[in-house]
């Protein structure tokens, strides 16, 4: 990453043409918003003097105290390259401060920051490689999103088949000119389904990298006539897209989950840190599955986890070790969905790995069986319960896992579930096709 100064910032603004700077944040439901200035205001924003209006962002603030300020990140300064090359836009993403200069407890960045620090207090530094998968579906003629798509691209698919390979391949350009390592790119099992995955960063780059590429991958998508969505199952009968966060911590520059004298290669942090996960997933799913449609993709027969376990090659479980060894060593947790809101994703997945490593937490045995192949009676034996199976299910578990509760904060806590509940009690009072389907002519 780029340490940049203001002087750095004024100078590249200056050389670039850059007339338009957006200051980004991210609301507690992972939605990026921005308030856009000219280079006039450059000098007011890298003092820390941009205000806007927190009680017009769901979740943030009241009317009586809505005046925040954002404060840019410099090492964020990132032109985009998709914009006009005279007049350039270039972004900033930004931090939410109070107007008494003390961090907006209610910014997701500012909680991911807090958990980073404790890792970083005892002596680790956090690193992530998610896996970002999306759809690509036609737009309508009159410019409307849909679930339309004409291509049966399959796993791995090239053109003509693949529909998307112009797309994606520009997708991927682009990201790399935004500074993104790209390892690998493809059409996903799904048709118009597609993966993106870019390097591991620390925790915080990450988070910042994946609202980043959503971003990147709409804007580029609308380019192509096409429409990019993250919602983790779109259709019926096919894949749903997840989004794979792969973790390691490092300590004096070593990955400490590896250890080659073990059967695995893991370390002891990396099972404690496996067993944390397995305590608090039950209620971190809230967060990495925040969609009542989230839960649509968590259903058997679908490549998607639904069973708290863990394994060393198996693909069933909740969580995996990819069979890497020595630095490479890392763990996959396979629920989350790109719906998510990174920040908030990534602080739930490591605060509830450095309580078992603070905590010593011992994880079960790893299964190496297709849980989808057992039989309930197997599945009992070996300890191995389901994950939540519906975003009020998993609102309840929310409520119940103090910790987690209070690593994401009394502030969001209340706004989200307060949110999430009411799209619960919307989606339930709501008549399906489905059901009319099933019901009007027999009952």
């Amino acid at each position: 990453m780029s340490h940049y100064t203001k002087q750095d910032i004024l100078r590249m603004v200056e050389e670039e043409d850059v007339e338009f700077i957006r200051l980004q944040f991210t609301d507690i439901f992972g939605t990026l918003k921005n308030v856009a200035v000219t280079t006039s205001q450059l000098n007011k924003v890298l003092d820390n003097k941009c205000m806007f209006d927190g009680s017009s962002v769901e979740g943030f603030a009241r009317i009586e105290e809505s005046d925040m300020f954002l404060y840019p990140d410099l090492d964020t300064f990132e032109i985009f390259p998709w914009r006009p090359q005279q007049g350039k836009v270039a972004r900033f993403i930004c931090d939410v401060y109070r107007p008494d200069g003390t961090p907006f407890e209610g910014d997701p960045r500012y909680i991911l920051k807090k958990v980073i620090k404790e890792a970083k207090d005892m002596g680790y530094t956090f690193h992530v490689g998610p896996e970002c998968e999306f759809f690509l579906f036609n737009m309508t003629e009159d410019g409307n999103v849909s679930t339309y798509t004409e291509e049966k691209g399959g796993y791995f698919d090239i053109g003509p088949v693949d529909n998307g390979e112009n797309a994606r391949r520009e997708m991927v350009l682009m990201l790399e000119e935004l500074g993104f390592e790209v390892e690998a790119s493809h059409h996903e099992v799904a048709p118009a389904q597609h993966e993106i995955d870019f390097k591991y960063a620390d925790g915080l780059k990450t988070a910042d990298n994946i609202m980043t590429f959503k971003m990147a991958v709409r804007t580029i998508a609308r380019r192509h006539g096409m429409h990019a969505t993250f919602m983790p199952k779109p259709k019926t009968g096919i894949n749903g897209s997840g989004m794979h966060i792969n973790m390691s911590l490092e300590k004096d520059g070593k990955n400490i989950f590896s250890n080659e004298e073990d059967s695995l290669g893991l370390s002891q942090e990396a099972y404690h840190f496996i067993a944390g996960l397995l305590k608090h997933i039950d209620g971190m799913v809230a967060i990495t599955n925040p969609l009542v449609n989230s839960y649509k993709r968590l259903v058997p027969g679908f490549e998607a986890p639904v069973y708290v376990a863990w394994s060393a090659g198996n693909r069933s479980p909740l969580i995996r070790i990819p069979a890497t060894s020595g630095e490479g060593i890392r763990v996959e947790l396979r629920c989350p969905d790109p719906s998510a809101n990174p920040y908030l994703a990534l602080a739930v997945c490591l605060a509830a790995g450095l309580d078992g490593i603070k905590n010593k937490l011992t994880p079960p045995d790893s299964v190496n069986k297709n849980i989808f192949t057992m039989t309930e009676d197997e599945k009992r034996e070996l300890g191995i319960r389901r994950l939540p199976s519906s975003l009020s299910d998993a609102l309840d578990a929310y409520e119940q896992d103090e910790y987690i509760k209070g690593v994401v904060g009394e502030h969001i806590s209340k706004a989200y579930i307060s949110a999430k509940r009411d799209e619960w009690n919307q989606y339930c009072a709501q008549v399906t096709d489905w059901e009319i389907d099933h019901y009007l002519n027999r009952i």
